[in-house]
């Protein structure tokens, strides 16, 4: 029984000490928006964001704005085409090939080959057509919406949107 008591003395001392430790925890030293500050060079306390930063509130708008782009929301940029072909590689390359001609890896051994890029229906396609074909699937393609941004969707069609002209350009 004295044991006891002793063991639970011991536990309320410590336990005693943990709101001191944890009061110091709330109470840290920190800056009020806009404050001076020594740490940095320009003596502001506040950093400027990451260009292309959407606000977390802005997210839901922003990417409903793409869902209802009908044509190309960005301005084709080799940031935009860069970012489409790797993009491009990993998900559409398998299947589609990476000049996207439809012969991919997935396509030789067995599964049905998907339409080439560069038929004329494709390349008279509106840009929208090959975000919802990448947002829902079509045929045996299955959607990849829960994979891609949309974001992400327009710069794989900027990407195909190069390849085609790669395979039309005059020498």
């Amino acid at each position: 029984m004295a044991r006891a008591r002793l063991a639970l003395l011991a536990l309320a001392v410590l336990l005693g000490g943990c709101e001191k430790m944890a009061r110091n925890m709330y109470d840290q030293p920190r800056y009020r928006p806009m404050q001076e500050s020594s740490l940095f060079p320009d003596g502001s306390s506040a950093r400027a964001p990451v260009p292309g930063t959407i606000a977390a509130g802005r997210q839901a708008e922003e990417r409903a704005r793409l869902a209802r782009a009908q044509t190309m929301p960005y301005p084709m940029t080799m940031q935009l085409l860069r970012r489409g072909r790797e993009r491009f590689d990993i998900y559409c390359s398998p299947c589609h090939s990476p000049v996207g001609d439809g012969d991919g890896m997935v396509a030789r051994r067995g599964f049905p080959h998907p339409p080439s890029y560069h038929i004329d229906r494709l390349r008279r396609a509106p840009d929208r057509y090959f975000y919802d074909v990448i947002t829902h699937g079509h045929g045996v393609m299955r959607p990849y919406a829960d994979r891609v941004a949309p974001e992400d969707r327009w710069a794989i069609v900027a990407y195909i949107r190069a390849l085609q002209l790669s395979q039309y350009a005059s020498e």
